[in-house]
């Protein structure tokens, strides 16, 4: 995996756990910079590594091996460009027109489809897909939306977690949280790829602490920014007087993306017994 000089991986590989990519020796995806290219991907279930005798089953199972490869690679179906469609036999790929157009109805990606024999007797179909990520807002497929219920907590959680370790919490301390603290998610397409926390005002000066995570594979695409901004936006409405943030010191994203909106840092502070380092910051300027 190489790097830009200061910047993320510009070249890493995405595997799924098939036995093909280890026995033949290849990457379900490669992440190449901005664009993605996801090998032929059929039908099996890699989990155990069973395939349906259904093609339209088939270009299911496809499409969700595709989707988690995609995820992984900080992608969605949003960002699809070109598709190859390979079936042995032609008259298979009409039943699967359905499956294909909830995949790619409104992404309209450039499109192949090929005849033509496949590794195993077994399988039906097999896709390919090449994508480019590009940022997202508001109004580019990307949702923000308060967290309701214990589904929308528990991916709150997942997101929490996977960003700041060191301050894991358990399903009951999420759900404590969600009953004071104003959370969000933050979605593309069905996606999780973020969240926000939005503690209200305390005290005379009605500090508000303002919180944005994303998940890494998706950042730099913006998403941090629209969490932010939808934050900022709930601190305002609740009449904070100031706002603060706090970033684990490791997460050097974190901290580039506070300082780059006029957050200053005002402590360094380990917590008792633990051994992380955390950084508070406020905002130079009262919200406006």
């Amino acid at each position: 995996m190489t790097k830009q000089q200061g910047g993320p991986p510009v070249r890493r590989a995405v595997v799924s756990g098939s036995t093909f990519e280890e026995r033949i020796g290849y990457a379900r995806a490669v992440v190449d910079g901005d664009r993605v290219h996801v090998s032929g991907t059929t039908g099996f279930d890699y989990a155990s590594m069973t395939i349906s005798e259904d093609v339209v089953e088939q270009a299911r199972q496809c499409l969700r091996n595709i989707g988690a490869a995609l995820a992984e690679a900080g992608c969605t179906f949003a960002d699809v460009v070109r598709v190859r469609y390979l079936l042995p036999a032609r008259e298979d790929f009409e039943p699967c027109w359905p499956v294909l157009r909830r995949a790619f109805g409104e992404v309209r990606p450039a499109a192949t489809m090929m005849v033509c024999g496949l590794a195993d007797e077994r399988m039906r179909i097999e896709i390919e897909v090449d994508a480019r990520r590009g940022p997202f807002g508001p109004g580019a497929g990307l949702r923000v939306e308060p967290v309701a219920g214990d589904a929308m907590v528990e991916e709150w959680r997942h997101v929490h977690n996977a960003v700041v370790p060191p301050a894991a919490m358990s399903g009951e301390q999420a759900r404590e949280r969600a009953g004071r603290y104003r959370l969000a998610n933050a979605y593309l397409g069905d996606v999780l790829v973020g969240c926000s926390t939005v503690r209200p005002p305390e005290g005379e000066e009605r500090v508000a602490t303002v919180i944005a995570r994303v998940l890494p594979a998706f950042r730099g695409r913006g998403i941090g920014a629209a969490l932010y901004e939808a934050g900022m936006a709930e601190a305002e409405a609740l009449g904070a007087g100031a706002v603060e943030t706090v970033v684990l010191a490791a997460n050097g994203d974190g901290l580039r993306f506070a300082g780059a909106r006029g957050f200053v840092e005002r402590d360094r502070y380990v917590l008792d017994g633990e051994s992380d380092e955390w950084v508070d910051l406020r905002l130079a300027a009262r919200p406006s």
